[in-house]
């Protein structure tokens, strides 16, 4: 598995759903359908999804912090 950071390249909105693809091996496309799915539940998932796209730092500087 590899660090949690929102990538630069392949975002769509925040790039979350591209971070969470990237650490569990599976494609951006996949937890992006995962994610509109999981809407359709009742749960905070925007509030996680923000509070994500604020605490993940982003890729460029996730790799000058180490």
């Amino acid at each position: 598995m590899t660090a949690l950071a929102r990538p630069t390249h392949g975002r769509v909105i925040g790039g979350v759903c591209a971070a969470l693809a990237r650490r569990f091996g599976t494609s951006a496309t996949t937890m992006r359908v995962i994610f509109v799915l999981s809407c359709l539940l009742p749960g905070p998932q925007f509030l996680v999804y923000m509070a994500l796209w604020i605490l993940l730092p982003s890729e460029d500087k996730a790799r000058t912090a180490w």
